[in-house]
């Protein structure tokens, strides 16, 4: 592994950390709901230097800018815990720029880039989490529009979006995944219902119910039946920037904080179980590393990634783990952030993809053990 930065990444690294720093006192990592009007902003903020549009082509408006670049900016909003990446300025603008005719280009990719609109991501369902192929919200074609029905659940950020992009069924139930297709939903569509899910971390997730929503055709993003292809083309474009790993080791680092101001730093137990931690973050970074060497090669990182994303959340729940152990019931008063960390650090195990999910795609994958994945 060579991720070696060249004078123009150090820049721009240096040109990222002052410009973050203008922000301090956004907490839209933990809080993104209730923070959502300043990490709106903040988008904006991001759209307005080209941020936002870092690695898309030239010719479609974006700055060009490579899969390190990317990884060193949401590496440094994570670390300062500002936010976490818009699904709209990366997966949803990435499928557009590759499966997108050239009006739904002219259409999506301004705003996206600007942070002007946002999506939310519908693809779960009650009984399609971990199974996307089983996938039941179905769309019928209508002359010039879709027919929508079905429900959608465990959706974030949808009383904040303005569009749900929307896998759907067109085809057979038989088909699996080769008869789904994605669409663009206005979430304000008449036959739209958004429903408040609270969870363990104090946030929101929503079920939503589709109840004969109309889509215009021209919202189809690439062909009919052609979504799961294009699903894992866009999680190839976004792994490296999902997982930031400096945002562990400000966890580490407020942990650690939070034990000397109360005189436990010196504790023998306290120090071995901290080194043990900083080990295991260093052992995360080199991972992260590896998916955005992998990247920046042109070169699919499925193994490394699902590697990664498996260390993350671990190393999250150990660091949460290790501030109750450590720190006894007052780690876990008020709104403390390793009290929020560990509320937070439970679903991020689920979310995305579950841990053993991602063992199946290391065991089978990585290993060659066979079996499914």
């Amino acid at each position: 592994m060579n991720l070696a930065l060249d004078a123009a990444q150090e820049a721009f690294r240096r040109e990222v950390g002052a410009f973050l720093d203008e922000w301090r006192g956004l907490d839209g990592y933990f809080h993104q709901d209730r923070a959502w009007p300043r990490v709106r902003a903040f988008f904006r903020a991001l759209g307005e230097r080209g941020w936002l549009a870092l690695a898309w082509p030239r010719e479609e408006g974006g700055l060009g800018r490579g899969p390190v670049e990317e990884f060193l900016l949401w590496d440094e909003i994570a670390y300062r815990r500002l936010a976490r990446p818009p699904l709209g300025a990366g997966l949803v603008a990435k499928t557009i720029l590759r499966a997108g005719d050239a009006a739904q280009k002219a259409r999506w990719l301004p705003p996206l880039a600007r942070g002007e609109i946002h999506f939310s991501l519908g693809y779960s369902e009650p009984e399609a989490g971990s199974d996307l192929a089983a996938v039941r919200t179905r769309a019928e074609r209508r002359g010039d529009v879709y027919v929508v029905r079905g429900e959608k659940c465990w959706t974030s950020y949808a009383q904040h979006a303005d569009f749900l992009w929307l896998l759907c069924r067109t085809g057979t139930q038989e088909s699996r995944g080769g008869g789904l297709t994605l669409l663009v939903l206005d979430l304000r569509a008449p036959g739209v219902c958004v429903t408040p899910l609270p969870t363990v971390d104090g946030e929101q997730l929503h079920a939503i119910s589709l109840g004969g929503v109309e889509v215009p055709a021209e919202r189809r993003i690439g062909p009919e039946g052609g979504a799961w292809r294009l699903m894992a083309q866009a999680l190839a474009d976004e792994r490296h920037v999902q997982f930031p790993p400096r945002r562990l080791r400000r966890d580490l680092e407020e942990l650690a904080a939070w034990l000397r101001a109360r005189g436990l730093a010196g504790d023998a137990l306290a120090r071995r179980r901290l080194a043990a931690l900083a080990v295991e973050v260093l052992e995360v970074e080199a991972l992260a590393l590896r998916v955005v060497e992998a990247a920046a090669k042109g070169r699919s990182a499925a193994v490394e990634a699902a590697a990664n994303k498996l260390a993350h959340t671990a190393c999250a729940q150990r660091i949460a783990d290790a501030a109750l152990d450590l720190g006894g019931p007052e780690a876990l008063a008020g709104d403390e952030p390793l009290e929020l960390l560990w509320r937070q650090s439970l679903w991020e195990t689920i979310g995305g993809g579950t841990s053993e999910m991602m063992r199946s795609v290391v065991a089978r994958h990585g290993l060659g053990l066979g079996g499914r994945a």
